[in-house]
């Protein structure tokens, strides 16, 4: 059985992002594995090992550079990877075709994880658009799993906390939220040994897929400009106390 993990290179979130012209960044900074993507090969990783015949299969849509989180998947457990190899940027729209499309062609899959979504763009959109291309059941931010033979049953958390239980028929697609485990974060010799793993090499437009018809683009970025207006509170604590309930509602209006 093959389990897929499709993951996102990333900018990482502590590297100083500096704009470069309407729409980019300058892209010689720090890159890594999106960190919800982490956890769903924490996960892959937890069922292999639990299913004999098991094969988990990272999968990415990006620039050469990208290669380098697909390493980062292999330590962490997976088998082998798939780059999808493109210059220009992708929208949900056409990553899930070109993952859709790049998993069908390799084997058959049993389950696709994804992570729920990604720190740059935070779409959340790429697992109902890639379960949709597949016909398949989706289910987003699992915060635990139960595998059966052909089906699986997920908590998924919801906004304060709420949890849906689901039980969903495989083949399907997962994604895994941050409540599902602790990332199993690889040692040196994982690191070594994934050097060895291979990578596929394919460019997105060999996978001959149908352009979308519809499409979204960035049309300017621009800096996060934070503008602070210092007050100075006096009084006794029950006067300052009140002024600062006055501030949340009247002003900030997040009461």
């Amino acid at each position: 059985m093959n389990i897929y993990v499709c993951v996102k290179h990333v900018p990482d979130s502590a590297a100083k992002i500096t704009i470069e012209g309407p729409n980019a960044i300058n892209e010689k900074i720090t890159f890594l594995i999106n960190p919800y993507d982490e956890h769903a090969i924490t996960e892959a990783a937890r069922i292999k090992a639990l299913k004999a015949d098991t094969q988990v299969v990272a999968v990415c849509l990006g620039k050469a550079a990208a290669e380098n989180s697909l390493r980062s998947a292999m330590a962490m457990g997976a088998d082998r990877g798939i780059l999808i190899e493109t210059d220009k940027p992708a929208d949900s729209i056409l990553t899930a075709r070109a993952l859709a499309a790049a998993i069908s062609a390799d084997g058959e899959a049993w389950i696709i994880f994804t992570g729920k979504e990604s720190i740059d763009s935070e779409g959340m959109q790429t697992q109902f658009r890639l379960a949709a291309n597949l016909g398949w059941p989706v289910a987003t931010n699992v915060v635990k799993l139960d595998v059966e033979e052909d089906a699986v049953t997920v908590e998924c958390e919801r906004e304060a906390g709420t949890i849906d239980v689901i039980r969903m028929a495989t083949p399907g697609v997962l994604a895994a939220g941050k409540g599902l485990n602790t990332p199993n974060y690889p040692t040196f010799p994982d690191i070594v040994k994934s050097r060895k793993k291979p990578v596929e090499k394919i460019s997105l437009a060999e996978l001959d897929i149908e352009a979308p018809a519809a499409g979204m683009r960035i049309d300017s970025l621009e800096p996060a400009l934070e503008t602070r207006n210092p007050k100075r509170l006096s009084g006794s604590a029950v006067e300052i106390a009140d002024r600062i309930v006055d501030i949340l509602k009247n002003e900030a209006k997040v009461m």
